[in-house]
């Protein structure tokens, strides 16, 4: 048996205090959520109390259906732009397809507070001084406040996907006279449909824990969960907290592992379900 190097077991155990620095707060989340105590930070007993505050308190349950309903129509607008804009990138590349992508990648990079600060006078001009009544609507202005970031991952999603892929099928049903859109419809989306479906799973996921666009653009009587639970900070965490908190955590694992079995299913290895998750 080969004697392992000394830099091999350093770098195993750095490896190990990495993971264990990263994912030992979601642990803490998760075990306090059985807290049955009446403050975070104080351990009473273990019990399953906190997790029937998602029944019992209606602003607890009211942020958390704010939550999803406006991730699942922020993820179906991104998805919708997205998957237009990354097809056109993959299938039509050429000088506005370079600029196109520079601005994607300033979206991509603007800090959240720059959107938000952006955003919240733009919403209040076009709702009030307009007149639109549209962007008074507290789910209208979270859903375009959580879509912004999410059109430009599911572009770079679904233009990896097409990128790896020829144009032969397309080509050769433009031959049989098929007309553009029946084209798309029975091949180029067909083919692009694992990064689609994986584009809207990400973008979902990715609205859940929105915080400082949802802080800045919400209207009272929509509050967010993750904007609820800043709230809650000023009268001290409770237990519940930690519980709805664990519940979408494995709701966005559960969105996350969907997105692998999805590009799976499509044949897709290791390494092209890594390049097609980041975009690349």
């Amino acid at each position: 048996m080969k004697q392992r190097s000394w830099s091999d077991v350093a770098l195993n155990v750095w490896g190990v205090a990495v993971l264990v620095f990263l994912f030992l707060p979601i642990l803490v989340i998760i075990v306090s959520s059985f807290n049955t105590g009446r403050l975070l930070v104080a351990w009473d007993a273990f019990g399953f109390d906190a997790f029937g505050a998602l029944v019992t308190k209606p602003a607890i349950q009211d942020a958390v259906m704010v939550s999803i309903q406006t991730g699942l129509i922020a993820a179906l607008l991104a998805t919708l732009l997205g998957t237009l804009a990354g097809i056109a990138m993959a299938r039509h590349p050429g000088r506005w397809a370079f600029w196109f992508i520079g601005l994607l990648l300033l979206v991509s990079v603007t800090p959240e507070i720059v959107d938000a600060v952006a955003l919240l006078p733009w919403l209040v001009f076009l709702g009030q001084d307009l007149g639109i009544g549209l962007f008074n609507d507290g789910i209208v202005r979270l859903v375009i406040g959580h879509s912004l970031f999410s059109v430009a991952v599911v572009s770079y999603i679904v233009r990896a996907r097409l990128i790896g892929l020829e144009g032969q099928l397309e080509e050769a049903s433009a031959d049989l006279y098929a007309r553009p859109l029946t084209t798309f419809r029975r091949v180029t989306l067909p083919l692009a449909m694992p990064a689609v479906l994986a584009g809207f799973l990400l973008s979902f996921t990715l609205s859940l824990d929105n915080t400082v666009i949802a802080a800045f653009v919400q209207v009272s009587g929509t509050t967010p969960w993750p904007v609820y639970v800043l709230s809650a900070l000023r009268s001290g965490l409770r237990p519940e907290i930690a519980a709805v908190s664990t519940i979408m955590l494995l709701l966005t694992l559960v969105a996350l592992a969907l997105v692998a079995v999805v590009l799976r299913r499509a044949g897709d290895s290791a390494t092209q379900i890594a390049r097609t998750m980041t975009g690349n």
